[in-house]
């Protein structure tokens, strides 16, 4: 009890109160805490998505017979191919494609009934590869329609020698929003961490109150663990509130350990908050900050696997990455909500956060105290 009463008698526990009372006075740091958070994650989790549908799709069918009516239908029976355009001529078709009009072109040869009943039919087929993700889908689409309208055709005198049965687990409907909303995540904490650390910082060299703080009675320590210990707070809430936009949203799972996974979103906490009060001793002022934030958390979103895998990027990016605390917090993340597994599998990436923790807690310490003194 004489502790309980030593500690709410401390210069600590009054700068936190300070920091507390001025943070809740601060509508405009509490609107950077509630709104972009919920507007990042609806926003991502709803537009970003792989799957490509709907893809313009432009045919010349000079053989005009059932078989390859029976072809174009299957290409455009999903919502995977929209037929925009029969064309009269591959002039005609070719300017469409380039002309942006059409994805997909399709020739079908006059010739093709003949070449179908010897079992080597052939079809042309343009495909607009500006935008080479979409384009390489469309190829994949394409080739699995075919496959598939073979299998029909062959169905009564054809046996396949191999046969396979593919089950999709942690994610069996194929949701991408499973694969965004946790990286978005981690994308919200680190921009919001960051930022709000490195302003409530630099705030106090703008308005001259850093100078007021040398005359309290309060440590270095004490000074910089105040500003810490209510963010820490401030960003816990907001981890709860994006969990729980995730699972109302977006029907995202949580098969883990709850008191798992908030103990290491907490480190990640402590990873960018302290990565912002770093940013905020280099920084003179909050537009300062602002901009050299961004050239730091541009790049960390970018190789964290947040919004593109990480198997997707070159070899050199891919090992940089490992030293990327948003990647390992991501990794977390994703384990423990879509697949549920404990700290035996995640334990090196809990390990990589508490060494990323400590040593940005150590520089931005000594900067901190630099900057004291």
């Amino acid at each position: 009890m004489k502790l309980l009463n030593q500690f709410f008698d401390s210069p600590f526990w009054a700068l936190v109160q300070k920091e507390i009372n001025q943070t809740l006075r601060n509508k405009q740091l509490i609107f950077l805490l509630i709104i972009p958070p919920t507007i990042q994650l609806l926003l991502y989790g709803f537009v970003l998505n792989p799957d490509v549908h709907n893809l313009r799709l432009g045919v010349i069918d000079y053989a005009n017979v059932t078989v390859s009516r029976e072809l174009i239908s299957s290409m455009t029976s999903n919502q995977i191919f929209t037929l925009a355009s029969v064309a009269n001529s591959e002039k005609e078709l070719s300017r469409q494609v380039q002309e942006g009009k059409l994805d997909v072109g399709v020739i079908i040869p006059p010739e093709f009934p003949r070449q179908l009943a010897k079992k080597s039919a052939e079809i042309q087929v343009f495909i607009d590869a500006v935008n080479a993700n979409t384009a390489g889908i469309a190829t994949n689409y394409i080739s699995q329609i075919i496959q598939q309208y073979n299998l029909q055709l062959n169905n009564n005198n054809s046996t396949l020698p191999i046969t396979s049965e593919v089950v999709f687990l942690y994610n069996p409907g194929l949701t991408s929003s499973w694969f965004f909303v946790p990286g978005v995540m981690g994308l919200v904490l680190t921009l919001i961490g960051t930022l709000v650390s490195s302003i409530t910082v630099v705030r106090e060299k703008d308005t001259g109150t850093l100078e007021q703080l040398l005359m309290t009675p309060a440590n270095n320590w004490e000074i910089l663990s105040s500003k810490i210990v209510p963010l820490v707070f401030l960003l816990i809430g907001d981890v709860l509130f994006a969990m729980t936009l995730a699972r109302v949203v977006f029907n995202v799972p949580f098969r883990g350990n709850f008191i798992l996974f908030m103990v290491l979103s907490t480190m990640y906490l402590f990873v960018a908050i302290s990565l912002g009060i770093m940013l905020a001793t280099v920084s003179s002022s909050q537009q300062q900050v602002i901009l050299i934030s961004f050239f730091i958390n541009l790049p960390m979103i970018q190789t964290s696997g947040a919004i593109a895998p990480i198997e997707a990027m070159p070899p050199f990016f891919q090992t940089l990455s490992l030293l990327n605390p948003l990647r390992h917090y991501i990794a977390i993340v994703r384990g423990i909500l879509l697949k549920g597994v404990g700290i035996d599998v995640l334990w090196m990436n809990a390990v990589a956060l508490i060494i990323f923790a400590t040593v940005l807690l150590t520089i931005s310490i000594n900067k901190f105290r630099s900057q004291l003194s």
